[in-house]
C-alpha cells in the first residue's frame, strides 16, 4: 500500500490533521493509522474512570471519521520504519477471545510521515510504580479504573451491611500527581463516591467511606499554573474532602500503601500514577534523533532532524518554536501542530515552497475541571505577560467549549451541535455513574 501523507497516531492533533488534509486532498492521499478502532479526547479519561462518562457512547469510530472525512483509516500499531524505503511496518491484529489473526502485517509506504503516537506513563523507577498503580493513558486503563473502584464499592458496601453499619473500613484512593490529570480526577471521584449512594449503595457515605489523597512532589498542587488557579484549585479540593499532600516524594508502592521519602505510610486500596509523562518506547527503536524524555526532535517546521520527509507533532515531538521556546506537551500545542502542517502539505501538493514561517506555540491559558460545576484557570491575553484568572460556572462552559472545538474539528459544526444535544438528552434518561 502506498498514500502520500501517513499519520501514525489518531489523538487530538493526528485525527485533525487527518481529518482537516482528508477534506481537501482526499482518501488517495491520506492514511490514519492507530492501534486502536475508535477515538476519545484525552482530557476525558478522568470521566471515564470515574464512570461519570460512558466510553461506548463518548467513542468515535476512526472507520466512520475516515469515511466522513475522505481519508484512509489503517487499523494496527506502528512497529518499525525503514526511513531508506519510505517504508513503515503495521503489527498483525489477534483476536482477544483466541488469539487468531485477524488482520496480517502490513506495510505502508509513505511520501511524507507524521509521527503522532502521543505519551506514556514516565514512572522515574519508583520501585512498584508499574505493577500497582494505573495510569489514565488510555481508554483501556481508565475502564480497569472504573471496574475496580466499583468492586471496591461494592465491597465496602457489602462490608456495612454485614456488620449492620458499625463497621466497615471504605476504600482509600491515592493519586501520586498534582497536575491537571491528578486534581480533575480527585474531583470528579468525590462527586461519583457521591453519587453512588443514589443507586442502591445507600450504606455508604461518600466522603466518610471514599478517603483521596493526592500526594505531588511540588510545594503546591498544579505547579506549572499561576499561584492564584494553584490555591483556588486546592480550597475547591479541601472543601469536598480531599487531602492534599505536597512536597511529597513517593519512594515505594506496594499492593496496599504508598512509602514517601520520610517514610509516610499512606494506605491504598487503589492507586493512580498522574506524575509524569515520557515519550512511547518504539521511538528510541526508530533510528530518529531523540531527546532526554524519548521525544523525537524536531526543527521549528516540525521537520524531524535529518529527516526531511518525517514530521512529529503533539506529546512525541521535542519542539522548539520559532522563539526559541520548549513547547509544552499540552493539546492546544497539539491543535497548533496541526493546523501548521496542514498549511505545509497542502503547499506541497500544490507544488509551492514550503512555508517560511516557523511554528510558533501560543499559550491562551489553561483550563482545570474541578467536578461537573465548576473549573479553574488562567486566560492568557493578547499582551504578553497579561492573564485573567477565572473560575466557577463561566471556566466550566469554557472548558466544556474546548471539548466541543476538538469535535467540530473531525466532524463539522452541524455534527457536533447534534451530538451534545443527543449526549445531553442521553445522561437526562441514565444513571449519573455507570454502574456496570
Amino acid at each position: 500500500m502506498r498514500s502520500e501523507i501517513v499519520i501514525v497516531g489518531g489523538g487530538a492533533g493526528g485525527l485533525e490533521l487527518a481529518c482537516k488534509l482528508g477534506r481537501k486532498l482526499g482518501p488517495s492521499k491520506v492514511t490514519l493509522v492507530d492501534s486502536r478502532l475508535y477515538h476519545i479526547w484525552k482530557p476525558s479519561l478522568h470521566e471515564v474512570a470515574a464512570g461519570t462518562l460512558d466510553i461506548h457512547q463518548e467513542g468515535l469510530s476512526y472507520q466512520m471519521l475516515a469515511h466522513d472525512n475522505g481519508f484512509n483509516f489503517v487499523f494496527g500499531p506502528m512497529t518499525a520504519l525503514d526511513a531508506a524505503s519510505k517504508t513503515i511496518t503495521v503489527g498483525a491484529i489477534l483476536s482477544a477471545s483466541d488469539n487468531d489473526e485477524v488482520l496480517p502485517e502490513r506495510r505502508i509506504t509513505y511520501g511524507s510521515l507524521v509521527l503522532a503516537v502521543g505519551s506514556t506513563s514516565n514512572y522515574f523507577g519508583v520501585p512498584g510504580a508499574r505493577e500497582h498503580t494505573i495510569s489514565l493513558n488510555a481508554t483501556e486503563d481508565a475502564e480497569r479504573f472504573r471496574l475496580r473502584m466499583l468492586r471496591l464499592m461494592l465491597a465496602a458496601e457489602q462490608e456495612h451491611e454485614e456488620s449492620n453499619g458499625a463497621g466497615g473500613a471504605g476504600l482509600d484512593v491515592v493519586i501520586i500527581g498534582g497536575g491537571a490529570t491528578g486534581v480533575e480526577l480527585a474531583a470528579e471521584l468525590r462527586e461519583a463516591s457521591s453519587a453512588y449512594v443514589n443507586y442502591g449503595f445507600d450504606q455508604l457515605d461518600g466522603k466518610r467511606d471514599v478517603r483521596i489523597t493526592i500526594l505531588e512532589g511540588a510545594p503546591r498542587v498544579l505547579a506549572p499554573l499561576p499561584e492564584k488557579v494553584s490555591a483556588a484549585a486546592a480550597d475547591l479540593l479541601n472543601k469536598r474532602g480531599i487531602r492534599v499532600v505536597t512536597n511529597c516524594r513517593v519512594t515505594q508502592i506496594d499492593k496496599d500503601r504508598v512509602v514517601d521519602k520520610d517514610g509516610n505510610v499512606y494506605p491504598s486500596s487503589l492507586c493512580v500514577w498522574a506524575a509524569g509523562i515520557k515519550a512511547p518506547d518504539l521511538l528510541a527503536s526508530l533510528g530518529l534523533p531523540t531527546a532526554k524524555g524519548g521525544q523525537v526532535e524536531v526543527d521549528a517546521h516540525l521537520r524531524v532532524k535529518g529527516a526531511s520527509d518525517i514530521y512529529a507533532l503533539g506529546d512525541c515531538a521535542a519542539c522548539v518554536d520559532g522563539n526559541g521556546n520548549a513547547v509544552p506537551p499540552r493539546a492546544q500545542a497539539a491543535h497548533q501542530q496541526a493546523d501548521y502542517l496542514v498549511t505545509t502539505f497542502i503547499r506541497k501538493s500544490k507544488g509551492h515552497a514550503p512555508q517560511d514561517r516557523p511554528y510558533e506555540y501560543r499559550d491562551y491559558g489553561s483550563l482545570v475541571s474541578v467536578g461537573r460545576d465548576t473549573s479553574v484557570g488562567s486566560l492568557m491575553g493578547s499582551l504578553r505577560g497579561a492573564s485573567w484568572f477565572v473560575q466557577g460556572t463561566m471556566a466550566r462552559l469554557m472548558y466544556t467549549s474546548l471539548h466541543l472545538m476538538h469535535h467540530r474539528a473531525v466532524l463539522g459544526t452541524m455534527r457536533t451541535g447534534v451530538l451534545a444535544l443527543a449526549r445531553f438528552l442521553v445522561r437526562r434518561a441514565t444513571p449519573l455513574v455507570k454502574l456496570h
